[in-house]
């Protein structure tokens, strides 16, 4: 994989407590291994599928931070939508920064309070593996205010979204320039009033009710039981650290298809077109 088209997810990360037992934690249910952690980059490790980076992981970074997995959109450059995140309400926790010659990130929350980050592409391009077993396959922003977060993502990314019938909740699908980017669910009286607006990211399994199990034997909370949509059938775990995260046994929908496209990824493009 080559790299992401600008605007769609290319990377996810962890931030543990201790790294180690995550690594162990996710290492056993999702079949990952774990580079080395490079002190020169505070610990910062690698979560690999054969050999592929699927994710990273690392150490908190401040007290107090909750342990978490974030989100990165890739984008062509992350001072110029740092300086959008301002424009638009959102609040700018990391500012752009360089990792070595890998790239150059940043850190944000929506107005809404949902944290996630960018990523604009050096030496690492992303994930090098979407969508099969084991590796991301869908991310989500869940908020209590989805109007006011699909207006802060469409000023600065220029997202567009499409509400889905779910026969229930409140979803939307999102996209740039036709690609899919995840989807935005608006939170009920089911959460927790202390569980704020939140980006989360599903892995792919190959049967979500035995990896759910195995997850649940190895200290996890299952929030939601495997359930079945039109997508596939999922669930909605906290790792043992309190992480959310959730598994899906049917990839992400065209996410996964979509998500690898480079910028300059012409045939994928004609091979969607093939494929519809």
């Amino acid at each position: 994989m080559d790299g992401f088209k600008h605007g769609l997810p290319s990377w996810a990360d962890l931030g543990s407590p201790d790294p180690d037992e995550s690594a162990s934690f996710y290492g056993e249910l999702l079949g990952l291994e774990t580079t080395e952690a490079d002190d020169e980059l505070g610990g910062y490790r690698m979560f690999l599928r054969e050999s592929r980076q699927v994710a990273g992981l690392g150490p908190l970074q401040q007290e107090g931070q909750p342990p978490s997995w974030t989100t990165y959109i890739d984008v062509a450059d992350a001072d110029a939508v740092t300086e959008k995140v301002r424009e638009a309400g959102g609040e700018v926790h990391v500012q752009p920064m360089d990792i070595r010659d890998f790239g150059r990130m940043a850190i944000f929350a929506d107005p809404t309070g949902a944290v996630y980050g960018v990523w604009q592409a050096g030496e690492h391009k992303g994930s090098q593996v979407v969508g099969e077993p084991g590796s991301v396959a869908w991310h989500q922003c869940n908020t209590r205010e989805p109007d006011e977060a699909l207006e802060f993502y469409g000023k600065v990314f220029g997202w567009e979204s499409e509400k889905v019938d779910t026969g229930g909740a409140d979803y939307w699908q999102l996209s740039s320039e036709g690609a899919t980017v995840g989807g935005l669910f608006r939170m009920g009286d089911d959460f927790p009033d202390e569980v704020p607006a939140h980006w989360i990211v599903y892995f792919a399994v190959e049967d979500a009710d035995a990896a759910t199990e195995k997850a649940r034997e190895n200290g996890a909370t299952v929030r939601v039981e495997p359930f079945d949509n039109e997508a596939g059938r999922f669930s909605v775990l906290q790792d043992p650290h309190g992480a959310a995260f959730a598994l899906i046994n049917q990839g992400g929908g065209s996410v996964v298809a979509e998500a690898a496209k480079a910028n300059d990824g012409e045939d994928a493009e004609e091979e969607e077109k093939d494929g519809n």
